[in-house]
C-alpha cells in the first residue's frame, strides 16, 4: 500500500485546493475528498474531515506494519539469545508424562476438530504431538494471523487419551512438536512433521515417511558427542484461503549457536521447502553442517544378504548424489560399516546433493508395512553462492532399521567473522523421481563378492542405465574409466557388455587390495570417445 501522490496544501492557505489524494488499495483508488475542488468556498470543512480520514487511514497503516511478524522479528530474537549464556532446556513436564513410553504415548490421539485452521477456507490444516516420552521440553507454537503473532495454548481438549490415566496438567505445558495436513492423495494426508530436536521430514505424493532433514548438525562425525540444538519455538502463518503453499517460522537454540528459519512449502509429486536462515554462534564449533539429512541404511544389494532377516534389502536411501559446482555428477553407493565411516568431498558452490531412495522395486525390499520402496528422497538444492566446503558423509553402524545411522550434511570451509551471522537459503525437494537426475546416464545396483579361487580379492558388478546400446542404428563403442586410489591394482581389464533384459550396462572388474588394510577408493564412468555418459560412480571400499 502507497501513496500515489504528496499532499502539500495547508489548511491556513485561503481557496488553494489540494490535488486529489490516491492511496492504492483504498476505495479502489477513488479520491478521498472529491468535493474539494479549486474555487470550492465550501470545500474547507469537507477538506479537514479529509484530512483526518487520511490521518486514521494512514495511522492504521503503520499500526499494522510496524505489528507484522515475520522473518526479521525470529531473527532479532535469535541474535539476541546468541548474546546471552545458553541455558539448556527445562524438563518440565509431569512425572505421568515422563512415564509415557513409545506406545502409550503413541496411544495419545489429537481430535482433528480441533485441529489450526479446520475452517475449509484452505487445505492446509495443523495438529500437535503431546509431550512425553522423549519429548520430555516443550516447545511453544505461535499461530500469525494479519501480520499479528499470538501463542496457541496447550488444552486437554485437543486430545483423546482413550484408557491412559491422565495426571495434573500445567496451564502453560507447550506441545512436543507439530504436524501439518494436506490433501496429497486423500483428506487429512500429513505432509511434514517437525518432532524432535531440529528434525523434520514431509512427503511427496504417493509416498510414505523415511529419511529426515535436520535444521543444522554441530560436529557431526567429530570425535566427542555431537551436539543437537532445537527449535524451542514455531509460528504458523496463516495462510490465504485457496493457498497453495504454507509458511512457518522457527527459532533454533543450542550450547553453541541459535538461529533463525523460515520454511515455505509447497506439496505436490515434489514438496519444496524454500528454506531461509540465519546462524549467530555463541562459540565456534568443530564442524558446522548446514542443510543435513539423516537416514538409515541396514543392508542392501550392495552389501550381501542376511539370513537373520527375510528381507532382501532395509534402507530408506541407497545412496548420495552430488552436482558439484564444477558440473560433474557424483553418486557414492551407502553401506553399513563395522564401524564409523566419514567422507569429505570437496567442492566449490555446490549445485546439488542429496540422499536418494532409488530402487523403487518392492520386490526387492519384500516389505509391506514398512514399504521401503515409497520413501521419499531428499534433495538440497543451494540458493546462491555456497563458497568453499566440502559434502561430508557420516556413516555408522546399526544393528538393525530402528536407528538412523547415515547423515549428509554441507561444511563451509569457512565460518563468518565472530559477531556476525552466517545467513544461507536453499530448496529441499522430498519425492520419488530421481532428485536431480543427471542428463544421461546414472548407477542403478552396485554388487560386490569373493572371488572364487582368489580369495584375497573382490569382485564388483556395477549396473548403469540411461544409456542406450545403440545411436542413429548403428552400435556404440562404450568404454569403462575406471581408476583405482592407493597400491591396489584392477585384474584383469574391467568388462562391459549389454543386458537387455534390463536395459542395462554391466560392469564387472576385480580389485587386488595392497595388503595395508587401508580403504580403497574406487571411481567408475563410461564414455565414448571424449563424451562422458554417465554419472561417476565413487565407493570406497573397506577390507
Amino acid at each position: 500500500m502507497k501513496l500515489s501522490r504528496r499532499f502539500g496544501a495547508s489548511l491556513d492557505t485561503p481557496r488553494r485546493c489540494a490535488p486529489p489524494l490516491l492511496i492504492e488499495g483504498i476505495s479502489g483508488g477513488e479520491e478521498l475528498d472529491p468535493l474539494y475542488q479549486e474555487g470550492c468556498p465550501t470545500g474547507r470543512g469537507v477538506f479537514f474531515r479529509s484530512v483526518v480520514l487520511i490521518c486514521v487511514v494512514l495511522g492504521a497503516i503503520a499500526s499494522a506494519h510496524a505489528a507484522s511478524f515475520g522473518f526479521d522479528d525470529v531473527r532479532a530474537r535469535a541474535q539476541a539469545l546468541a548474546a546471552e549464556p545458553y541455558v539448556a532446556p527445562a524438563e518440565n513436564i509431569p512425572d505421568w508424562m515422563k512415564a509415557l513410553d513409545y506406545s502409550s504415548h503413541r496411544a495419545i490421539r489429537f481430535d482433528p476438530a480441533h485441529a489450526v485452521w479446520n475452517d475449509g477456507k484452505q487445505p492446509f490444516t495443523v495438529q500437535f504431538f503431546h509431550p512425553g516420552w522423549l519429548f520430555k521440553a516443550p516447545v511453544k507454537i505461535n499461530e500469525v494471523n494479519v501480520g499479528l503473532a499470538r501463542p496457541i495454548d496447550f488444552s486437554r481438549e485437543f486430545y483423546d487419551y482413550g484408557k491412559l490415566p491422565v495426571g495434573p496438567i500445567p496451564p502453560d505445558l507447550g506441545f512436543a512438536g507439530l504436524r501439518i495436513h494436506y490433501p496429497l492423495v486423500h483428506p487429512g494426508d500429513e505432509l511434514a512433521v517437525f518432532l524432535g530436536a531440529s528434525y523434520f521430514r514431509s512427503v511427496g505424493k504417493g509416498l510414505h515417511y523415511g529419511l529426515s532433514a535436520r535444521g543444522l548438525a554441530i560436529n557431526t562425525g567429530e570425535p566427542g558427542p555431537e551436539e543437537f540444538p532445537r527449535f524451542e519455538e514455531f509460528w504458523l502463518e496463516r495462510p490465504a484461503g485457496g493457498a497453495l503453499a504454507v509458511t512457518l517460522y522457527a527459532l533454533l537454540n543450542g550450547p553453541s549457536v541459535t538461529g533463525a528459519y523460515r520454511f515455505t512449502i509447497r506439496p505436490g509429486d515434489d514438496t519444496v521447502m524454500e528454506v531461509k536462515a540465519a546462524l549467530y554462534f555463541r562459540q565456534r564449533p568443530k564442524v558446522v553442517g548446514l542443510a543435513p539429512l539423516t537416514s538409515m541404511f541396514q543392508h542392501g544389494e550392495n552389501t550381501g544378504w542376511s539370513r537373520d532377516d527375510f528381507r532382501p534389502e532395509v534402507h530408506d536411501s541407497d545412496g548420495l548424489l552430488m552436482n558439484t559446482g564444477r558440473g560433474e555428477w557424483l553418486w557414492r553407493p551407502l553401506t553399513n560399516p563395522k564401524g564409523v565411516s566419514v567422507s569429505s568431498f570437496q567442492d566449490k558452490a555446490p549445485r546439488g546433493y542429496g540422499l536418494l531412495q532409488r530402487d523403487r522395486d518392492f520386490a526387492h525390499y519384500d516389505d509391506d508395512e514398512a514399504n521401503y520402496h515409497q520413501r521419499p528422497s531428499a534433495w538440497v538444492e543451494p540458493v546462491g553462492d555456497w563458497g568453499p566446503g566440502a559434502v561430508r558423509l557420516l556413516a555408522f553402524h546399526t544393528a538393525d532399521e530402528t536407528n538412523d545411522n547415515i547423515v549428509a550434511c554441507w561444511v563451509p570451509a569457512q565460518l563468518p567473522p565472530a559477531g556476525q551471522p552466517l545467513e544461507y537459503a536453499y530448496r529441499l525437494h522430498w519425492m520419488s523421481s530421481l532428485a536431480g537426475k543427471p542428463p544421461a546416464g546414472y548407477v542403478v545396483s552396485t554388487r560386490e563378492g569373493v572371488v572364487l579361487d582368489h580369495p584375497e580379492r573382490r569382485r564388483f558388478v556395477l549396473d548403469f542405465a540411461g544409456v542406450e546400446p545403440q545411436r542413429n542404428g548403428k552400435g556404440r563403442d562404450i568404454r569403462v574409466d575406471l581408476t583405482v586410489a592407493s597400491g591396489a591394482t584392477i585384474v584383469p581389464a574391467p568388462g562391459i557388455r549389454w543386458i537387455g533384459q534390463l536395459q542395462r550396462w554391466r560392469v564387472a572388474f576385480e580389485l587386488v587390495p595392497d595388503g595395508s588394510g587401508q580403504p580403497v577408493e574406487l571411481r567408475c564412468f563410461l564414455r565414448e570417445g571424449d563424451d562422458i555418459l554417465t554419472e561417476t560412480w565413487s565407493n570406497l571400499w573397506n577390507p
